[in-house]
């Protein structure tokens, strides 16, 4: 008994920051590019009361669809208002809404997926048939659905692209914890005597947490897609607040007079969902045994 006692279950966190790791994922030039996007547009966002040269939302009669100049590097939109500022501000909106609503899908379908796959039984076919519910419904008509039933608005734009998110990430937990429940260290720990709580807080979740880190990326980049989409048509952030779908959105009616307004903010959604991806990719090549040479 005391042998038993004494084994204590592997720890995710040096695995994940072990040296090897790190050099896996350095010698994927791809991975280290998302890296690069990603940190640079994060970096962006919380600088850019510093970087943006005016209000994001003041007007100026005689200024609209003016041409890139000095004064306005990205040019001004249908307003009068600076771009590269709503740019700026945007990304804060864009990336605090995606970063929010992922957030909200990995704490609750890391937990279900958990409880489901340690529980088992009832409880397992219980969760997972919610799960499959909602994985029965597109994810954009799901969250538009949601939308609609909420009302448009920054809040309810979290709710709707977080609650479509959940099953991703309960069904990844649950697969990883079916495994990991059946593990020498699990079972010591509950012939000890510990709680089911315990020992999926201490023993489950630290193991399961490298697939969920994967999909966090992965889930980063639809979730800004979806995000920007439900802007687009009109059920994210209201005016004048600066949003790039709804920025993309508006820029389309002038998109032969003043194409700058779709395709900045067009190309900025692509090249942080892009980021995100190849992100994600790097993770899971540097996190996955199988996969390492």
């Amino acid at each position: 008994m005391a042998t038993v006692a004494a084994s204590a279950p592997p720890r995710v966190v040096p695995y994940v920051l072990s040296g090897a790791v790190l050099r896996q994922f350095r010698q994927s030039r791809s991975a280290v590019i998302g890296l690069i996007l990603v940190a640079f547009f994060i970096l962006v966002a919380a600088l850019a009361p510093l970087l943006a040269p005016y209000d994001p939302t003041a007007f100026t009669l005689g200024q609209q669809l003016r041409p890139p100049s000095a004064a306005n590097p990205l040019g001004t939109d249908e307003l009068g208002r600076d771009i590269l500022s709503r740019l700026l501000w945007g990304s804060r909106v864009t990336l605090l809404i995606t970063l929010g609503a992922v957030v909200v899908s990995l704490v609750v379908g890391a937990t279900l997926g958990i409880v489901a796959g340690f529980r088992g039984k009832w409880t397992d076919t219980l969760i997972m048939r919610v799960m499959d519910v909602l994985l029965a419904m597109p994810g954009f008509l799901l969250a538009i659905a949601i939308i609609a039933a909420l009302g448009a608005g920054t809040f309810n734009v979290v709710v709707a692209v977080g609650i479509f998110s959940i099953p991703a990430f309960a069904r990844v937990a649950r697969g990883s914890t079916l495994s990991i429940k059946e593990q020498d260290y699990v079972l010591a720990a509950r012939a000890l005597g510990a709680s089911d709580i315990t020992i999926m807080r201490r023993h489950v979740l630290p193991n399961v947490a490298p697939p969920l880190v994967v999909q966090t990326s992965l889930r980063l980049a639809t979730a800004i897609l979806t995000a920007s989409g439900l802007s687009f048509l009109g059920l994210g952030p209201q005016p004048p607040q600066p949003e790039w779908g709804a920025m993309l959105s508006t820029g389309r009616n002038f998109i032969t007079s003043s194409p700058q307004l779709a395709t900045i903010p067009g190309l900025a959604i692509l090249l942080v969902a892009m980021g995100f991806n190849l992100l994600g990719d790097g993770l899971r090549d540097a996190l996955d045994p199988r996969l390492k040479r």
